[in-house]
């Protein structure tokens, strides 16, 4: 894998996703270490001169007022990181710490933090070399960005917090020496320049965009499973009906259903009935899930412009001698956009599981035994299964209340709008995982709806089905189920169910 080039402007969502899951490698274009170099030079001017300058020469926050005498800038950034490491909690998955992380190099790569070029190298050198600080998740309002959980990042690069190196958890000092880096004294603006920004809610909605992306490709294949299952009728995916209403999310699910659908002998042996129109849950499946998707594209284009923002303060433009203090630290932008895809996300499982009703309930299911189990009474089948859906959904509705509709001032009201920006990205970190789990048990008891029919669905939903038999074998009778559960979780999860349809050359969209 050819290393990944940051310049702080054309990073994309893709290439966030392949350095934090696949751990691709980046290094610095020269573009971006010639601006560093010119702006860290442009500081030391100020310094040098004894100019007041937010953050170079003074304190912070409350204390801008201060001005710190020249021998006791350093310790002044020192200072701002260990005072600001208060996060609390489990620490952020590897995999979500390592898009902070290239967050926080793509941020200095623009050329207008004012940090040391050796600083920003030694951030590359621990994201390349797999020194992954311990963030704790919990401590941010989102408002100076994402001051705590950033100075737990800055922390292993001055040897001091703790970080997982080679699956160990190690003092900083311990990690950066295993992985052969010296770590760093920090110089003025430097603290100010590592731990403010929105780094950590746009690290988080990025992977969780890329993750819910392909949920609602893999949504499409399971309502078609449980659709065809329930001897459903796809003429309300025809493209007449989506083209009065060309909503591009809706057209895309409805294409998806009509390819996944198409020359179903299941379909065509009951193309004469009396059935004109299904329920809602089925019908309209192309309306919920375009809609989710339609959101997503709004989250979309938000994530795209911040990661490659310059979001710390204050801002420095060598070219026009100034340093500025903003406000671009403010999380709003993407609070909102957070609050929207957990909001509009869990739609995809409140849709998913009233198709699981209709394939549950014996007055809905077209001729399906009660439950699907093969001997009702005795047996329950997946009636239990449907009740942890509802719980998963239950919960969903709760982390769907926006958090960007609070505000708690805070530094003696100086910071007295904030955005609870990380707490939107926490809460979508956890409806992203419950709508997988809900999909996956569609998954699941679509699969077994369909062996209950005399006839197969299409080849490219009998493949999918197949695919998971090899780890779940038929119901006959009750058995402990999540071990089935968590077999269906893992193929979605995986991908391996969007494979698995790509191999019938079916490209969803």
């Amino acid at each position: 894998m050819q290393d990944i080039i940051i310049d702080g402007n054309t990073l994309t969502l893709e290439a966030v996703g392949k350095i934090a899951n696949e751990k691709a490698q980046i290094r610095l274009a020269d573009a971006s270490i010639a601006k560093v170099a010119q702006c860290r030079k442009y500081v030391d001017k100020i310094i040098a001169n004894g100019d007041i300058v937010y953050g170079l020469t003074t304190g912070f926050g409350k204390f801008s007022s201060v001005n710190i005498p020249k021998d006791k800038i350093a310790e002044l950034q020192v200072n701002l990181i260990r005072s600001h490491s208060v996060s609390v909690g489990e620490p952020y998955s590897e995999e979500i710490t390592r898009a902070i992380m290239l967050l926080r190099i793509a941020v200095l790569a623009k050329g207008h933090s004012g940090i040391r070029l050796e600083t920003l190298q030694t951030l590359v050198e621990m994201l390349n070399r797999g020194v992954h600080p311990i963030i704790p998740m919990r401590g941010s309002v989102g408002a100076s960005g994402d001051l705590s959980p950033l100075s737990h990042l800055a922390l292993v690069l001055l040897g001091e917090g703790e970080a997982i190196y080679e699956g160990e958890r190690l003092t900083g000092a311990e990690a950066l020496q295993r992985a052969g880096i010296r770590p760093i004294s920090l110089a003025a603006k430097e603290g100010l320049a590592l731990n403010n920004g929105t780094q950590v809610m746009a690290a988080i909605g990025a992977l969780m965009l890329l993750k819910a992306e392909k949920l609602c490709r893999t949504a499409d294949i399971t309502a078609a499973i449980s659709i065809d299952a329930l001897l459903g009728t796809p003429s309300a995916f025809d493209s007449l009906v989506h083209g009065l209403r060309p909503h591009p999310g809706q057209m895309n699910s409805a294409e998806n259903l009509r390819l996944l659908l198409q020359n179903s002998p299941l379909r065509d042996s009951h193309l004469n009935c009396d059935n004109v129109q299904d329920a809602y849950s089925l019908r309209c499946t192309p309306q919920v899930h375009g809609a989710v998707r339609d959101a997503l594209a709004y989250a979309r284009g938000v994530l795209s412009i911040e990661i490659n923002s310059a979001t710390d303060n204050p801002l420095i433009f060598p070219e026009e001698d100034k340093v500025i203090s903003g406000g671009n630290f403010h999380g709003e932008p993407l609070a909102i956009a957070l609050d929207t895809m957990a909001l509009a996300f869990s739609e995809l499982a409140n849709i998913s599981e009233r198709r699981i009703e209709q394939m549950l309930n014996p007055a809905l299911s077209r001729g399906l035994p009660p439950f699907l189990a093969k001997r009702p009474g005795l047996d329950s089948g997946y009636m239990i299964a449907q009740l942890t859906a509802a719980s998963l959904i239950s919960e969903n509705k709760v982390l769907s209340h926006p958090a960007s509709v609070d505000s708690i001032p805070t530094s003696a009201n100086q910071e007295d709008h904030v955005s609870m920006g990380s707490v939107s990205a926490i809460k979508l970190l956890q409806v992203v995982e419950n709508v997988e789990r809900v999909i996956a048990i569609e998954f699941l008891i679509g699969a077994t709806a369909l062996d209950y029919r005399d006839y197969p669905s299409s080849a490219a939903l009998e493949s999918v089905k197949s695919l998971l038999r090899q780890k779940v074998a038929k119901l006959e009778e009750d058995r402990i189920l999540y071990p089935d559960i968590d077999a269906a979780i893992a193929l979605v999860k995986s991908g391996a169910v969007l494979e698995c349809i790509q191999q019938h050359n079916l490209v969803l969209k």
